[in-house]
């Protein structure tokens, strides 16, 4: 999985900062690739409008969007986003207690 930041705003290190602290905290870093992107093909397929903009790419699942867009999320919620993500994907793309994502045959 990667982690992409779209950016020319001022707080994109703030962004950066938070995200590579979060995976830490969850033991994830070592497995999870975050970079940042002026990647212009990349800012019109997602339609990007505002920046900083938060992206999650997964290349095994052909799936890629826009997660946060033109905010600094809390560290709490950005942690949350990583657990969703790697629950719905190690249990078959979304199927939780309680929840059924897209993709699933709940």
């Amino acid at each position: 999985m990667k982690v992409k930041i779209y950016w020319t705003a001022e707080n994109t290190e703030v962004l950066l900062n938070k995200v590579h602290s979060a995976l830490e905290e969850l033991w994830l870093s070592d497995f999870i690739q975050v970079e940042t992107t002026l990647d212009e093909e990349l800012k019109n397929e997602l339609n990007i409008t505002k920046e900083p903009a938060l992206i999650v790419e997964e290349e095994a699942i052909d799936f890629k969007d826009t997660i946060f867009e033109w905010i600094i999320p809390e560290d709490e919620e950005l942690k949350s986003m990583f657990i969703s993500i790697i629950w719905g994907w190690e249990s078959e793309w979304g199927c939780a207690p309680g929840w059924c994502g897209s993709g699933c045959s709940c």
